[in-house]
């Protein structure tokens, strides 16, 4: 466990020395062992959080950088120590989590992460769109760059699977009738018995499994499913799995990006330009591009390629309930893998990979996100240039 935060030195009589004297003082006295140093500024605000194999050595690395928008700023320093890099790397993440000091990277948008949640305590469980922090009981699926997303999500799950979204632990509503859900087949309505318990939760085992990534076992559920009921001859059950097969199939195919050699894992591609970056995260399940995010991220202290894809991975998957068991990074962060690794191991319970793909599918699909980072990049750079012309000629006309 890390130790309390302490100050680099003791601190002198107030007025005693200037700003600059008390902080030279401090990083005297700072620790040569791994850890997490935070530069604190006037009024106590949180400036940044930084991690290291050496606190002292890389908070040198701050005042001899050329970092002044930063250093100038800085008032005091406080350090935890810990045992290991990925340690370190666990809590920096913790306290950039809680308290986002403005020199960190941060998303821009400042809401916090939307998901899918799955209310699995309830008899009959919803799908929902949420920004909520996590309750137990409740199976939760992102972090999704946008609300957008979600929404597409929902949409998607609601025509392959059908759940209900009336709100509460019971379905229904107070007339006895089913709702407009029903007739447009986006509900099976348990509220009036038209599906039964059993049923219903098997639709919604097939949503976990589905957000999850585990594409054929659903696949191979569904083609089981239609087989029992043809066999009994229900066939009316029969046409509603064999249309669920040829959707989910067809979906497939149109994602379908790369052979059995990536299967499943996360390939994150990021691109930088002074205050702004952008991160790309492409989510393969099996082969297939489950899904594409793309965050914008603000880098204030205009930090490099490399210690933005760092410190966005760690920030993502302190967000993330699920995670793979392989993650792609750029060549940037070949010499940090280990330590992510270590420590995205830690978070997820079992091992997790991460490396720099140099060949085949990996490194391409790798290569396409950091294509993407920076186009998203070049489009926001372009909508913003347009919409400042645009004020401009309003002013003038």
């Amino acid at each position: 466990m890390p130790e309390e935060p302490r100050n680099g030195a003791e601190a002198s009589p107030k007025g005693a020395e200037s700003r600059a004297e008390r902080v030279a003082g401090q990083r005297r006295g700072l620790p040569d062992s791994p850890g997490v140093y935070l530069f604190y500024g006037r009024d106590d605000e949180l400036l940044y959080v930084g991690k290291a194999r050496s606190i002292r050595k890389r908070v040198a690395s701050h005042f001899s950088g050329g970092e002044p928008r930063l250093t100038s700023r800085i008032e005091r320093i406080e350090t935890l120590v810990t045992s290991t890099e990925a340690e370190a790397l666990l809590t920096e993440q913790s306290f950039i989590k809680r308290h986002r000091p403005r020199f960190n990277i941060r998303l821009r948008d400042d809401k916090s992460y939307p998901y899918v949640a799955v209310s699995l305590d309830e008899d009959y469980p919803r799908v929902y769109f949420t920004r909520e922090k996590h309750r137990s009981g409740r199976a939760y699926f992102g972090p999704f760059s946008s609300a957008k997303r979600v929404r597409e999500t929902l949409d998607l799950l609601g025509k392959l699977f059908q759940f209900r979204t009336c709100e509460g632990a019971e379905p229904g509503r107070r007339s006895g009738s089913p709702c407009l859900d029903y007739y447009i087949k986006r509900c099976g309505a348990p509220c009036v018995g038209y599906v039964s318990r059993e049923e219903y939760r098997r639709n919604i085992d097939a949503i976990v499994d589905f957000l999850s990534g585990r594409y054929r076992h659903v696949e191979r559920e569904e083609q089981g499913a239609m087989d029992a009921a043809s066999g009994n001859e229900e066939f009316e059950r029969a046409a509603i799995h064999r249309d669920r097969l040829k959707a989910i199939r067809s979906l497939f195919e149109r994602q379908r990006v790369a052979s059995e050699s990536v299967g499943t894992a996360d390939l994150i591609g990021v691109a930088v330009e002074g205050a702004d970056a952008n991160a790309q995260v492409f989510q393969v399940r099996d082969g297939i591009l489950a899904e594409r995010q793309s965050f914008y991220l603000e880098n204030e202290g205009e930090r490099g390629l490399a210690e933005v894809a760092e410190e966005f991975v760690g920030q993502y998957y302190s967000a993330s309930p699920a995670m793979p068991r392989r993650v792609i990074v750029g060549p940037y962060l070949r010499e940090r893998s280990a330590v992510i690794a270590e420590a995205l191991s830690e978070r997820r319970g079992t091992p997790v990979e991460v490396r720099a793909a140099e060949r085949g599918d990996n490194r391409r699909l790798r290569e396409l996100a950091e294509r993407n980072a920076q186009l998203a990049l070049d489009q926001d750079r372009l909508r913003r240039e347009h919409r400042r012309a645009r004020r401009v000629e309003s002013l003038t006309s």
